[in-house]
């Protein structure tokens, strides 16, 4: 016996199953044949009902032959059965084969490797060859080629024959060019890919820390090592879908560094379908729907059928041309809002691992993705790791933006015809009062905008952007087409510009893609209106101002919209078309509607306005920093961070002992809201474990003076203010020497050598007894640390003080070079009793030297004088030579270290530590 119910009743619930059962198996594929009619050979696969096992097995529902092989079996159930109960039948009949199928059967350790459970409405599949085999839901039953190549992998690698088995084995990452947060991405990705506790995987990254690089690195990977043989790679609009092939594209693979699309084939989704040969294929989820339903899909942008959301939930219908085993994995990379949603019946269609990509989930989002976080990365932490620039807000409040307005009764107004644009005066019949919900809806206010739009123009420079001339590129979010045609106009009037200055960029503008591009790079193009189009994933780094005239209910919007300016940007390329800029520090909100006083909006890190960095570093000291002083100081160290060279960065990581931007992470940890609560979670008192995590983040700051001075000796190098306001006037002109400022710089210089004594590599040396000379590197830390305010000395400066002091016993130079630091420094400190330069001082012993050498009866050819008199120049110039030095210029002209051991013979070493000790001492 099989197991089915006796009764009327559930005979035909299992007939009606049955009848649907075979439908779903001919629309796949399969050949539905009876036993007395079976006929192996008419179709790849065919699916014969009521076949009797041997005894005491019963009869499977339907038995499952492929190229003549039996290879699994169908357990058909009412509906409304459920299915996870009924596996162990399903079992029972793999194990139970009659001798005559068992001789042409496929088995995986004696049992049929593909296990179906059905009621017509719901199927369960379990594929033998997956490590430790599970039932999983499918929308339909594979078709038999799909099968076929699930036994043909099988056969090719028998150890891990399937996706599920091979990406277990999948090799370490190279990490080389990624970022941390990638890193910890694709390894969540794969780790839960592995560990197949979900079919569903959710990165939360914050914008513009490299989602789409992170996902083609995963894909790529996938395809390569983890047995991956498609995958879908969901953008939220068409023209995204451009910039995400480019991402493909232009992407080297790790080992040889060919292009990922040489190797593998990158594809739009069209309405041809997609090529057999497409491994990646990139679309919108409307588009996919649309395929789903037999329509029609162009490769160009259609407004229409990508800003489409549908009033309910979507339901899908098989289609065999695009079957639920085409992909292996589903990657949504921040698509549509809804895409969770009404969207969902699509996504849950094919047979394939998720993957989430998005800055700001939402309940909806993390529900779907069964809670399964494998990567956070938030915008703070984004802003710490210098991968993203923090923001500031500017609010600007308006009467009607507030409250709306109200026309009296008789007025003559202009009305525009909504479809034909048309526009023709009418006279109000009635008083007419609208609220700001209708501002460029239902009305247009044109005061509204021209205020507005002046009121930034006109705070543009003073308070916005204090001391720039030119505008920062600029994108306004507009209502809708209407209302950005009517912004993009009045921008040109009261910025007084032409039409290259203002752009409206939205699907119904003339060549968007071309504007777009030209919003990137063009010097002209400041300010581009949108709507949508450049809303979600376009780049445009140049970007400064990111400004809303319109309002958004959405975080996840919102995040989206804001993430337009976050984007880095290298100095050279920022200056190429913002050129009254230095670095793209920092970026500005402009909110015209009170878009960001919804709940849902995070605030910036730099939250408190008008407190120095001093001062923050003063109460950093004190461990009494509030939260919100902490995130400030976050920022404004993040902002020093980006303004720094490589070789300042170095230095204050060096005086930090570990990596300042671990430092800075370390407090945006703190005051996420996450990490408190946590803290608060352990302990009676909140407040106190608050600010024991504040405390242990600022304590890398509080313990290290010397850091927190080196900051703000830095931050005074880099900033300068500049005076505008006052004209000078000449008073005298003439070489003065003056006594008394030379005296300051000496007595300054002397103070300043003894207050940082033991600080001073190089003066620590001067009393160690000539154990180790003094190097350049530590010449060159003494002269980056005295150039920067509140002194600014130089060589020449402090060289001339003393001239101007003590001429007698200075000997003059006109031109000085870093080593008569050394001179300096032996002279403050008394070692010399005449202040001579460095270089003067090597060349006068060197001729000491020489005359030594004759009189122990040492000559030096003129080959060998040629390499000693350029030694000692190298010398002179950077307080030593090491035998590295050989290989430079002037040296290599004469075969670098060979040419010495040639000319000099054995001696080369030893020479080169005899001029080092004797000249440098």
């Amino acid at each position: 016996m099989n197991g089915h119910r006796g009764d009327g009743a559930g005979l035909a619930a299992e007939a009606r199953a049955r009848a649907l059962i075979d439908g779903q198996l001919v629309d796949s594929g399969w050949s539905v044949q009876d036993k007395k009619n079976l006929n192996l050979f008419a179709a790849q696969g065919v699916a014969c009902r009521e076949v009797v096992m041997k005894p005491g097995h019963g009869r499977t529902d339907y038995l499952l032959y492929v190229d003549q092989r039996a290879v699994g079996a169908i357990e058909a159930k009412p509906e409304g059965t459920t299915l996870s109960g009924v596996e162990w039948q399903s079992t029972m009949y793999a194990e139970g084969l009659p001798p005559e199928v068992r001789l042409k059967a496929l088995t995986k350790e004696g049992r049929l490797p593909f296990i179906f459970e059905s009621s017509g409405t719901e199927t369960h599949f379990t594929n033998g060859y997956d490590p430790a085999p599970r039932a999983r839901r499918l929308f339909n039953f594979p078709k038999p080629e799909t099968l076929a190549r699930i036994l043909r992998d099988a056969q090719a690698d028998p150890a891990a024959p399937t996706w599920r088995a091979k990406v277990g084995h999948i090799p370490a990452l190279d990490t080389t060019g990624l970022r941390p947060a990638q890193i910890t991405a694709i390894h969540g990705v794969e780790d839960s890919l592995i560990a197949q506790h979900h079919d569903r995987s959710l990165v939360q990254m914050a914008t513009g820390a490299g989602k789409t690089y992170t996902a083609v690195t995963s894909s790529y990977r996938l395809l390569k090592f983890g047995g991956f043989e498609r995958i879908l790679f969901l953008v939220d609009r068409n023209n995204l879908a451009d910039q995400t092939l480019a991402e493909f594209q232009n992407y080297q693979t790790p080992g040889d560094g060919r292009r990922l699309t040489e190797i593998y084939n990158v594809d739009k989704l069209t309405s041809a379908g997609m090529l057999r040969s497409s491994n990646i294929v990139i679309s919108t989820i409307q588009r996919v729907y649309r395929a789903l339903q037999g329509g029609e899909v162009s490769a160009d942008d259609d407004p229409r059928l990508d800003d489409f959301v549908p009033a309910v939930p979507v339901t899908v219908a098989y289609n065999p041309q695009l079957p639920p085993e085409t992909f292996d994995l589903v990657i949504v990379d921040e698509a549509h809002r809804s895409i969770y949603g009404v969207w969902r019946g699509v996504l849950e269609y094919f047979d394939a691992h998720v993957v989430g990509l998005t800055a700001t989930p939402g309940k909806q989002t993390f529900a779907f993705f069964r809670q399964n976080l494998v990567s956070e990365y938030t915008y703070p932490q984004s802003v710490a790791d210098r991968v993203n620039v923090d923001f500031d807000v500017y609010r600007i409040r308006t009467e009607i933006s507030e409250r709306g307005g109200r026309i009296e009764a008789g007025s003559i107004v202009p009305k525009v015809d909504r479809r034909t644009r048309k526009e023709r005066l009418e006279a109000i019949e009635e008083d007419y009062e609208y609220t700001h919900k209708q501002l460029d809806r239902a009305v247009t206010a044109k005061s509204q905008i021209r205020l507005v739009l002046e009121t930034f123009r006109d705070r543009l420079y003073t308070e916005i952007f204090p001391g720039r001339s030119t505008v920062p590129k600029t994108l306004i979010f507009a209502k809708d087409d209407a209302h950005a045609e009517e912004i993009v106009t009045t921008v040109r009037e009261v910025f007084s510009k032409g039409n290259d200055f203002a752009a409206k960029i939205t699907y119904n503008a003339r060549d968007p893609k071309g504007q777009l591009q030209a919003f990137r790079t063009s010097p002209t193009l400041r300010i581009a209106v949108t709507v949508d189009m450049i809303a979600t994933g376009t780049d445009v780094k140049p970007l400064e101002c990111v400004f809303f005239m319109r309002d958004v209910r959405s975080a996840q919007y919102f995040e989206q919209m804001k993430g337009r300016g976050a984007r880095t940007i290298s100095p050279a390329d920022f200056q190429s078309v913002t050129p009254d800029a230095m670095s793209k520090t920092r970026f500005v909100i402009v909110d015209a509607v009170g878009v960001t006083e919804h709940a849902f909006v995070d605030p910036p890190l730099n939250r408190v306005k008008g407190i120095s960095l001093k001062k923050l570093l003063d109460k950093a000291a004190a461990l009494s920093l509030s939260e919100d002083e902490t995130a400030t100081l976050a920022s404004r160290l993040a902002k020093l961070e980006m303004d720094l060279t490589p070789a300042e960065r170095e230095e204050l990581d060096s005086v930090a002992g570990w990596p300042m931007r671990e430092l800075v992470r370390g407090l945006v940890d703190a005051v996420d809201p996450d990490k408190q609560a946590q803290a608060a979670a352990c302990t009676a008192d909140p407040a106190a474990a608050a600010q024991q995590v504040l405390d242990e983040a600022i304590r890398p700051l509080a313990a290290n003076p010397e850091l927190r001075n080196r900051i703000l000796e830095l931050r005074a190098t880099h900033d300068r203010v500049i005076d505008e306001v006052n004209a000078d006037e000449l008073i005298e002109a003439g070489g003065v020497v003056d006594s008394s400022r030379a005296r300051s710089i000496v007595d300054s210089w002397q103070a300043y050598l003894n207050e940082h004594r033991d600080e001073i590599t190089a003066i620590q040396l001067l009393s160690e007894a000539h154990e180790r000379r003094i190097t350049f590197a530590d010449i060159q830390e003494l002269a980056d640390r005295i150039s920067r305010p509140p002194h600014s000395w130089t060589t020449d400066i402090i060289w001339n003080a003393y001239e101007a002091l003590y001429a007698p016993r200075v000997r003059h130079s006109d031109r000085h070079t870093l080593t008569d630091l050394v001179s300096l420094l032996r002279y403050t400190v008394g070692v010399d009793a005449e202040l001579v330069p460095y270089a003067d001082r090597v060349r006068e012993r060197y001729g000491g030297w020489l005359a030594q050498q004759k009189m122990r009866g040492i000559e030096f050819s003129p080959n060998q004088r040629w390499w000693l008199d350029r030694m000692v120049e190298v010398i002179a110039v950077s307080a030593g030579i090491s035998v590295a030095d050989l290989d430079a210029a002037p040296f290599n002209e004469r075969g670098g270290v060979d040419g010495a051991l040639r000319d000099l013979g054995d001696r080369t070493s030893d020479l080169l530590n005899e001029l080092n000790t004797e000249l440098t001492a």
